[in-house]
């Protein structure tokens, strides 16, 4: 029996999340991100750096403690799902993240690791890791270095960036540097040695990530 049977499903959740977001902000600010995805959606339609049968870009990033993770190391023990996501501000960044968490069980049966990159500093991967309960590594991308060998990296829009420090949120707070540059999120499944066996990104629109059914997909395949 397939182990995807009782994956969560994004697109059911996200349904839920914008049912509570459009309760929580005023109709204006909502607007403002919703119209900001939109835009990025039709900017970055196809915006993976590398695909299925390429060979993943070796990285050494610091987790939540500060403490050197190299893929390198990971992969010795076994395949690598790897996703890039924008920052704890981010809704729909967490509930992606929550719903990896809940299949973590099925990702590790898998002989499988998870790894979960963005520009954040590590103090904050680190508030990210504890808000959400997080049991796997959440790795801090000074500048995007490694977001840029894998998807692509934009420069965020001043309306959404505006909009949050209305809200109370300083943008700028949660990075090491004022560039303001985010990554496109995006899913990779990586064999032990190597290979991309799984590429996915929905585009620009931050609203929309990879189902986590489609990562146990991919894990059932090279058990």
């Amino acid at each position: 029996m397939s182990t995807t049977i009782n994956a969560p499903s994004y697109k059911e959740d996200l349904k839920e999340l914008v049912s509570q977001l459009t309760d929580m902000l005023p109709e204006d600010k909502f607007a403002v991100f919703n119209k900001d995805a939109e835009k990025l959606a039709q900017i970055h339609q196809s915006p993976l750096a590398i695909n299925v049968k390429d060979l993943a870009p070796d990285f050494s990033l610091p987790n939540a403690k500060g403490q050197a993770v190299h893929l390198a190391d990971v992969l010795s023990n076994g395949p690598v799902v790897l996703t890039f996501y924008r920052g704890i501000w981010c809704p729909y960044c967490n509930l992606h993240l929550k719903l990896l968490q809940q299949i973590l069980p099925e990702i590790k049966n898998s002989g499988a690791n998870l790894l979960a990159i963005s520009p954040m500093k590590p103090d904050h991967s680190a508030s990210m890791s504890e808000s959400n309960r997080l049991e796997f590594e959440v790795l801090s991308d000074f500048e995007n270095q490694v977001a840029k060998q894998y998807t692509t990296v934009f420069k965020n829009a001043d309306d959404p960036i505006n909009t949050m420090s209305e809200l109370g949120y300083d943008f700028y707070s949660f990075y090491d540097e004022p560039s303001a540059e985010l990554p496109i999120s995006a899913t990779f499944v990586i064999a032990s040695d190597g290979e991309v066996i799984f590429a996915e990104s929905e585009g620009g629109d931050y609203r929309l990530r990879t189902e986590p059914r489609k990562i146990l997909n991919i894990l059932e395949t090279i058990k």
